[in-house]
């Protein structure tokens, strides 16, 4: 084929625990990573030489800091693949945002070309190298519901989580993932949530012990860094979430509906509100 067309699914985090901070610097921790229906999308095109990045999204570099970019180089070097690619990459996950679009992109870029040169990869060879593109990578290759461990590489697949409604709100900010685990106080957590539980009420299948367990250490740096996070926490829940919460190292922050209706109410809230720069509506994939 000429041309493959992939998408890269966004992620939250329904449990995010860090358990220490690791000799080498990275901390070890565990969560529960769960894709999601908001996409963006990467269409690739065989060309004869080269790797061109391009983008509907001003605020993105093209050039080898790109994730993307970086993904593509490593597939041919690593393969020795004859040619090139040009990837057009759309946007719809937010930046900076807590959930993994650069990772996902990269993930699907890895993915992609496998597709297009017909090369075959297996998942596990992917995931090996998505790792040294960053520690998202390979789940954002696996997708679904998965157990993380590690620094994020050690991936069990999980039951799918049951049906649920996201609204998700991103305020008009940024959050370093750098500077939230720099000012995490690992020995200090005085909460942690229950991911082991989380684990069983996911694999039984009971949305209310998921619920019950949502719950993100990174909070304790990037809330009282950002008050807006919990603004938008405790607006989700007015609006009708059953239980909202940051994901990743935030900013952005999601809630989960029981009924569509209400999460298209509480969606078209948000958006002409002054807390959310921008606002989604999905569900689990």
């Amino acid at each position: 084929m000429d041309e493959y067309r992939i998408k890269a699914h966004a992620k939250i985090n329904l449990g995010l625990d860090v358990l220490r901070r690791r000799p080498d610097g990275y901390h070890e921790v565990k969560m529960v990573m769960q894709s999601i229906g908001l996409c963006d999308e990467l269409t690739l095109q065989k060309i004869p030489e080269g790797i061109l990045l391009t983008t509907d999204d001003p605020e993105l570099s093209c050039g080898e800091d790109n994730l993307v970019f970086r993904a593509a180089k490593l597939m041919f070097s690593t393969f020795s693949i004859p040619g090139g690619v040009h990837i057009h990459l759309q946007k719809k996950i937010p930046i900076a945002a807590g959930m993994a679009g650069g990772s996902a992109d990269a993930a699907a870029a890895l993915k992609g070309i496998s597709r297009l040169y017909d090369l075959e990869t297996p998942l596990p060879r992917l995931m090996e190298l998505g790792m040294t593109l960053g520690a998202d990578v390979p789940y954002c290759i696996l997708g679904g519901t998965a157990l993380a461990e590690g620094i994020g590489e050690r991936l069990t697949p999980l039951t799918p989580a049951p049906d649920f409604f996201i609204v998700g709100a991103k305020p008009d900010i940024s959050v370093s993932t750098k500077f939230v685990y720099e000012h995490l106080d690992a020995a200090g957590i005085k909460k942690h949530p229950d991911i082991d539980g989380m684990v069983l009420s996911i694999e039984s299948g009971s949305l209310q012990g998921i619920l019950d367990r949502m719950g993100n250490v990174l909070e304790t740096v990037t809330v009282p860094a950002h008050p807006v996070i919990d603004t938008l926490k405790h607006r989700l829940r007015e609006l009708g979430a059953v239980n909202s919460l940051m994901s990743g190292s935030g900013p952005t922050v999601f809630g989960i509906f029981l009924s569509e209706r209400m999460a298209e109410f509480a969606c078209e809230q948000l958006k002409s509100e002054p807390s959310a720069k921008q606002v989604f509506l999905t569900t689990p994939t």
